[in-house]
């Protein structure tokens, strides 16, 4: 298949990698920022691959994983509404929240429902004027468009009874916020951004670039001395994103390169722009596991806040409590790596999860349990052989 067993090749793969074993001469910590990024280097066993020194430090790239537990609590109040038809893509319906999740207000009777775009849920809206249609808008960049559109078409229809319930969040102050944390007054379970565990190169979602370009981080790379790679998803894509940070990082420069040109361009996508420009404006927002983040994210412009779902349900009275035992926030900071959360496979599994990173498909906790890496090499050898 074109663009795709091209950048799975193992012979290609293994020379990339001789060649960073070649340039790196020390350590480097280099931060792939999404999620799916970290399942395939995870899947594919890419950060096995490299020196002993080079270590990947799993950003917050997982949208779901950083939706704020209010906002959770708030969207499971609201698909419990009666005459409400609450939508959302399937990663979110089990992300827990304070007390239960989507999934449990189906089973109790909520009219929750997967699609699979946020125009579906613009179209039942349209069949059911009865009732209030609620899409759950969740992502980075990427998937913003889509819901900015949504909300554009309903205002165009003069729908209503629809609107969205937005947390979007953004890649470049994420960054900013990452480089400027500070450090802990001990010296252990470092933040991001300290001394002790100083991220120094960032590979940057192809999939956000694709959007939004990649002329917002010029600056960024500048400002912080950090080498700032466009890399893509398939194993080739991160090996060659990694040797070009190494390359970097070994010289002493600090500049934004683009590894996936067959997809992203400086520029990105005008016309998504400037549609997310007229729906969206930017505010602070919360990041589960990790705080305000200022400016960090979109809400949408006055121009469309009658399309807001916090705005139209007005829900109010929410006490959250994350679980005393899920760690993700750590996962999330780069503090701890998914096996050193004492839950990770006991507690906390996919089938009965404590943390959003265990739930989504881009969650790093989910990587780790799923591709065995709470195993020693002994174990899952057996677990191979057993299976075959």
């Amino acid at each position: 298949m074109k663009y795709l067993t091209e950048f799975r090749n193992g012979e290609i793969a293994q020379r990339i990698a001789r060649e960073i074993h070649q340039v790196a001469t020390r350590p480097w910590k280099i931060m792939e920022v999404c999620g799916g990024q970290t399942h395939s280097i995870i899947r594919n066993g890419i950060d096995q691959m490299l020196p002993a020194g080079i270590e990947m430090i799993h950003g917050p790239g997982c949208p779901v994983c950083v939706t704020p537990l209010e906002l959770i609590d708030k969207a499971l109040a609201i698909a419990a509404q009666p005459r409400v038809v609450f939508c959302s893509f399937g990663d979110m319906l089990r992300v827990p929240g304070t007390e239960g999740d989507l999934f449990q207000v189906k089973g109790a009777g909520g009219d929750v429902r997967v699609v699979y775009s946020p125009l579906d849920a613009v179209e039942l809206a349209a069949k059911n004027p009865e009732k209030q249609v609620v899409f759950f808008g969740v992502g980075f960049e990427t998937t913003a468009p889509a819901n900015a559109m949504s909300v554009h078409l309903a205002r165009r229809r003069g729908l209503k009874n629809f609107s969205l319930l937005v947390s979007h969040v953004l890649v470049p102050p994420a960054i900013s916020a990452i480089m400027e944390s500070p450090g802990h007054p001990n010296g252990e379970d470092l933040p991001l951004g300290t001394p002790g565990n100083k991220v120094q190169a960032f590979l940057l979602a192809g999939h956000v670039c694709s959007v939004m370009g990649y002329w917002e981080y010029p600056p960024l790379a500048e400002k912080y001395r950090v080498p700032l790679v466009v890399t893509g998803f398939e194993p080739l894509d991160l090996l060659d994103g990694i040797r070009r940070a190494v390359v970097q990082l070994e010289a002493g420069r600090h500049e934004v390169e683009n590894a996936y040109e067959r997809v992203v361009t400086f520029e990105g996508n005008r016309a998504a722009q400037k549609l997310l420009a007229e729906v969206f404006e930017v505010t602070d927002r919360a990041w589960r596991g990790i705080g305000v983040i200022p400016k960090s994210g979109w809400r949408l412009s006055e121009a469309y806040r009658e399309f807001d779902a916090e705005e139209r349900f007005q829900i109010s009275g929410i006490h959250t409590q994350e679980s005393a035992l899920c760690r993700a926030g750590d996962v999330l900071r780069g503090a701890i790596k998914p096996a050193e959360c004492g839950a990770f496979g006991k507690e906390c599994a996919p089938r009965h999860p404590l943390g959003a990173t265990m739930v989504s498909s881009e969650g790093a906790c989910a990587a780790y349990y799923n591709y065995g890496r709470f195993l020693s090499a002994e174990k899952l050898a057996k677990t191979v052989v057993s299976c075959q």
